[in-house]
């Protein structure tokens, strides 16, 4: 199988994917494999759209469980064992400019000095006449992890999530039906619509709108619970795992 490879430490598993017969390439793949963290399989999917995507944590910066070693994962997806997920993701468009997330969409505030104004409508129907805030965003199941749950300290395991960041009103987040579209209008502005971790940012002039729905693609991943095993994280995060329940052990080495 011809696969690229993006991330970092990569001299880590080239051996290991040269040992079970992956041929790696710059050129046209089969398979992206992202090694590194989040950050890393975003870029990933961002970079190469529509190319299924295998993910593995940098052991370096990550340590791996027992049950998630590379051998362990590389062998389970060679023998076709990995499971394959179709991720949704999210879609937006200001005039000649597209932009989607595998996480999430946000429109944020372009000063930072002063609030963002703008106006939400859900499936045509207003719904904030004016939000004064930081941001505002949609957010899929994978992104609920993330930045969704940072505003809300929350998650959902189906549909899509609306987030209100830093707003001065008493506003509700919302978890809302896969094919909702939710469209924002800028009163006092700009704003930046930015994508997962996309460097890349489209901004919104003032009085200007943008609507962010269900993209009609998905991502296609393979191993995704394996990527985002707990037992993995408490090796990473022994200390906020600890606290959160005093009954689970912790690694040996961690301090």
């Amino acid at each position: 199988m011809k696969a690229k490879l993006i991330g970092q430490h990569l001299e880590d598993i080239i051996p290991l994917l040269k040992a079970r017969g992956f041929e790696l390439t710059d050129g046209a793949a089969e398979l992206v494999i992202a090694h590194g963290g989040d950050g890393a399989l975003l870029d990933a999917e961002r970079l190469y759209p529509g190319i299924p995507k295998l993910p593995l944590r940098d052991e370096e910066t990550a340590p791996l469980c027992k049950e998630h070693s590379y051998e362990k994962q590389l062998d389970e997806f060679c023998a076709g064992r990995s499971i394959r997920t179709l991720n949704p993701k999210l879609y937006c468009r200001f005039r000649d400019r597209e932009i989607l997330g595998l996480n999430d969409i946000f429109i944020h505030n372009s000063n930072r000095a002063r609030a963002m104004r703008y106006r939400v409508w859900i499936n045509e129907e207003l719904y904030a006449n004016e939000i004064v805030g930081d941001a505002v965003g949609m957010s899929t199941v994978h992104g609920s992890t993330a930045y969704y749950r940072s505003i809300t300290h929350s998650i959902f395991k189906t549909g899509l999530g609306l987030a209100f960041s830093n707003s001065t009103e008493v506003v509700n987040h919302l978890v809302l039906p896969d094919d909702a579209v939710v469209k924002i209008r800028i009163i006092r502005g700009p704003g930046l619509i930015i994508a997962d971790n996309n460097p890349d940012f489209i901004e919104i002039p003032q009085d200007c709108e943008v609507a962010i729905r269900k993209a009609e693609e998905n991502a296609v991943i393979y191993g995704l619970a394996n990527f985002m095993c707990q037992r993995c994280r408490l090796l990473r995060h022994p200390r906020q795992f600890k606290d959160e329940n005093p009954f689970i052990f912790t690694h040996k080495n961690s301090r």
